[in-house]
This record gives structure tokens, sequence and C-alpha cells, in this order.
């Protein structure tokens, strides 16, 4: 199954990818999950993510940064998941940064994942949907809402 969430923002795709760093990490926590991030690396190719969640059951999450990139007209960076929580048993986020303007840019959360079967996976897809919707809002709030 694939998620894709795009976001207007304020800045110049490069300054935004290099913001991609723990304190935006920490801003994006889902406010209603008991999540601790054990380990946040960095976003390049080689860093790691590992986040615990306590409650309501305790669990892991543990992907790998496997490529990151810049070009003229974007950057991004993809996370693996390589530890999952049940019953996840794929995911792939890829991160992408696209420039609108010298001082506007496109956020996309490119999500990829996959559940123990068909039936879990669709419906994991609102859950995993309503997890990631309000990035929008705390993307315009951390670098700014870019103008229509």
């Amino acid at each position: 199954m694939n998620i894709k969430i795009k976001t207007k923002v304020k800045g110049n795709y490069l300054q935004i990818m290099e913001r991609f760093d723990r304190a935006l990490f920490e801003a994006l926590k889902p406010k209603h999950a008991d999540m601790e991030i054990v380990a946040f690396t960095g976003s390049k190719k080689g860093d790691r993510v590992h986040l615990r969640f306590h409650r309501p059951i305790p669990l892991e999450w543990i992907s790998v940064i496997t490529e990151d990139g810049a070009d003229d007209k974007a950057a991004y960076f993809i996370d693996e998941g390589v530890k999952l929580p049940f019953p996840l048993t794929y995911w792939e986020h890829k991160h992408i940064v696209e420039k609108i303007t010298e001082d506007s840019s496109l956020i996309i959360d490119d999500m990829t994942f996959k559940g123990s079967n068909a039936v879990i996976s669709a419906l994991m897809y609102p859950a995993i949907y309503a997890a990631f919707y309000p990035r929008k809002k705390i993307y315009q709030n951390y670098f700014g809402q870019a103008s229509s």
C-alpha cells in the first residue's frame, strides 16, 4: 500500500532538507503517542532511527536511511524499516523536498508499507494516514506556510 502526503512550505528546498534533524523529528512526534526517540543519528545514508512506544503495549521501530541525494529540483532521503512492530512487515518512507521556487518547497511523505496480509494492510491504511496527516500543519508551523 502507498500513502503520499504533500505540503507546501516556505524556504529553499536544500535548506529545508538540512533541517530534517532531531529537532524536527521531535516536533513531528504524534502528540497522543507515548513514544521515546531512543536514537536519531541523522538523515544521511547509513543513519538510523530507533523508536520505542510504551503504550498501549511496548513496541520498537528501527529504520535505517538507505539512500539520500539532491539535484537542482529536489532533495530526498529514504528510510526503510529493519525492525517493525507487528503487524507491519515492510516499511519504506521517501522524504522528498521539491523546489517550487527559490523560496518555496513541496514536502512529500511517500510511504509504502505492507501488513502481514492484504486485509491487515488495508486495515492499517487509515491508521497510518491519520498518524502522518498532522505533519502538514507541523511542517507549515515549523518552516512557514508558502503563499499560493
